[in-house]
């Protein structure tokens, strides 16, 4: 594995975001950026033009982007390369010997939807490295690298993901942060007499079990000893993961989910919680794969 932050690049609006997103996290990280362009069947079947003239085209608006790259970040490293193949398989190679993929993903208003697109999630199936997806309106500002917010962790209390929480805990310390550590939970099935009566009673009680689990949560002791100097905030909420964290986003810097490594026979899966984030998070989502 080499360092360095990789973002997948085509010109358009989503992958401009990214690679603002992405020379921002290289400066943090102190580790150059490489903006890599692929081109694949599909494109040159839609645009109708060969691959030496597509080629001229995608170098040409990496040299720009390098350029303007380097006007605004003078002490960012930046490399280049235009690759032609599938795209899924050259993102996940690439990202896979990176320290962090970045990707741009088009995406409605609001809570609307987070349009992920098929080669964003077909490499984010596969990924054994971390992975970003940066919605258009997510680029930092000239002046104003990253906006104020926290880093958002999903956890389940009953499955935690070191690698997860260890990937929380790193960026809040980068982004001089807290992390917000968001375990939701669901009312389970309950019959009998008189239940309307006791469901208030019942909703409190589990609800104080659930968030005596979080405080208690073994899972993060390691990481507030390592990073002692980060900010945790701990809630437990009665509801969806996925549409909890979603609502989250809003104030979030940057939204931190668990896809674990499944050897499916058909293709792989990103998990319902991670699918349904990527859909509707307002933040910039990392996805990080875990056994």
């Amino acid at each position: 594995m080499s360092r360095t932050v990789t973002v997948g690049f085509d010109g358009s609006r989503e992958s401009l975001a990214a690679v603002d997103w992405g020379a921002e996290e290289a400066l943090r990280r102190g580790i150059p950026l490489k903006l890599l362009h692929v081109w694949s069947k599909d494109e040159e079947r839609r645009a109708r033009v060969d691959p030496a003239t597509a080629r001229g085209w995608g170098e040409r608006t990496l040299r720009t982007t390098e350029r303007r790259l380097r006007r605004r970040h003078s002490g960012l490293s930046v490399v280049t390369a235009w690759v032609p193949g599938d795209s899924a398989d050259a993102l996940c190679a690439a990202g896979d010997e990176s320290e962090l993929l970045v990707l741009g993903s088009r995406g409605l208003s609001g809570l609307a939807g987070f349009l992920a697109g098929s080669v964003s999630l077909a490499v984010l199936a596969r990924m054994r490295r971390p992975a970003i997806l940066v919605r258009a309106h997510n680029a930092p500002a000239p002046g104003n690298p990253r906006p104020a917010g926290d880093v958002l962790l999903g956890l389940d209390v009953y499955s935690p993901s070191d690698e997860t929480i260890e990937f929380a805990f790193t960026a809040a310390e980068r982004y001089g942060c807290r992390v917000h550590v968001l375990h939701s939970w669901q009312m389970p099935a309950v019959h009998g007499p008189d239940m309307a009566g006791l469901l208030p009673t019942l909703l409190a009680d589990i609800g104080q079990e659930r968030q005596q689990a979080l405080d208690d949560a073994l899972a993060l002791a390691p990481w507030t000893e390592k990073y002692p100097a980060v900010p945790v905030f701990r809630r437990s909420s009665q509801g969806r993961a996925a549409q909890d964290l979603a609502e989250a986003s809003r104030d979030a810097r940057l939204v931190v989910v668990g896809r674990r490594n499944r050897h499916a026979r058909i293709y792989p899966h990103i998990g319902v919680v991670t699918h349904g984030v990527l859909h509707h998070s307002v933040a910039p989502v990392a996805v990080v794969p875990h056994d």
